[in-house]
């Protein structure tokens, strides 16, 4: 009789041990599911990066700009906005201050050096944005003020991105409501009071720091359907709506957005992987992109025996994107990388997206 006690307390402790392992077993691959569906929709926003970056490539392309004005307008009306709700929406206020700083730091040593680099290069190269003057009051004014090309979203970027965290980081005593006041208010005096950004801009950066803010899904507001599809559309027929700074022009973004996230899932793998890989890597094409697309001019006169500028175009993005890509690779195998980014590695490589 003691033995079939002393084995049935052994029974009910295997027993139950068991269940605590099959719980946690459970428990982890729950949690494996939860984190690759988080992974998931990282992906899906580098498929919505690498999109925006090549429209803005290809219309940095001065002949397909001058060959289809219409499509440059509408292109312009969504691509940098969206660029900016996404930025609005990845700011980390939960990190430490000395950690953001150094982040922020590091952007704006590769912005300077290549800011300065356009603007002198403007002063010399037959350029539209062509300055004269070359000094060191214009080097600060272009660097610091009203900066040129592309790299206009880097400027704004770092004081969207310090304003937001340093309000939210000091007016911790405060309230969510009142802090997100506080930060509408420091950007629309940034911007209108002290011009140092476009207002409108500076609208669509604080549009995904409040959706992040309130804990909404960037997902959920941006909801993929194919309805987006024709409502861009009939939106773009509107010619008052064809601009940033209009309720038109935020109604075009966001049914870009939807229209796009609705598209992504249908993209064959490959070409999803491809799209993911160069959304990683966006940084290197906006900071590099100037420099290709000065080259592809000279390439052109290849390409006259094909009217539409297509043919142009597509090996012109493939050029400009692979050119910036080896140079943000060939900077991580020369180690110059840790002194123009700030880390070994700047080079996001290609990895599955399954």
């Amino acid at each position: 009789m003691f033995k079939s006690k002393n084995s049935l307390d052994c029974y009910r402790l295997f027993f139950a041990n068991a269940a605590k392992v099959l719980f946690l077993f459970t428990f982890a691959r729950f949690y494996i599911y939860f984190m690759n569906a988080m992974y998931g929709r990282i992906n899906e926003f580098d498929f919505l990066k690498c999109v925006l970056i090549l429209l803005m490539v290809s219309f940095h392309l001065v002949y397909i700009g001058d060959t289809y004005p219409l499509a440059k307008q509408i292109v312009y009306t969504f691509h940098m906005p969206a660029f900016l709700v996404l930025s609005g929406y990845l700011v980390n206020v939960g990190k430490d201050t000395r950690g953001f700083l150094r982040a922020m730091f590091w952007v704006f040593v590769p912005y300077a050096v290549m800011e300065t680099g356009y603007v002198v290069m403007s002063s010399v190269l037959p350029v539209r944005e062509r300055v004269s003057g070359l000094g060191l009051p214009l080097l600060l004014d272009k660097l610091f003020l009203a900066p040129m090309g592309p790299y206009w979203y880097l400027h704004t970027w770092l004081l969207c991105s310090l304003s937001c965290y340093g309000v939210w980081t000091c007016g911790g005593g405060a309230g969510r409501p009142s802090r997100l006041v506080y930060a509408g208010m420091v950007l629309a005096v940034l911007s209108l009071g002290c011009g140092l950004m476009s207002f409108a801009n500076a609208f669509y950066f604080f549009a995904g720091f409040l959706l992040r803010r309130c804990g909404v899904s960037f997902l959920s507001f941006f909801r993929a359907s194919w309805l987006s599809a024709p409502l861009f559309v009939l939106l773009c027929m509107v010619p008052g709506f064809r601009e940033r700074a209009t309720l038109g022009g935020a109604a075009i973004t966001w049914s870009a957005v939807s229209f796009l996230l609705f598209v992504y899932p249908y993209v064959p793998s490959v070409l999803r992987r491809l799209c993911v890989f160069i959304g990683r890597n966006t940084l290197s094409v906006l900071l590099f992109s100037p420099v290709f697309t000065i080259l592809t001019r000279f390439a052109r006169p290849w390409f006259m025996f094909e009217p539409s500028g297509m043919c142009f175009l597509a090996a012109s993005l493939c050029f400009v994107v692979a050119g910036c890509l080896g140079v943000s690779w060939l900077m991580d195998r020369m180690g110059v990388s840790r002194w123009f980014f700030g880390k070994s590695r700047s080079f996001s490589r290609w990895e599955s997206t399954d």
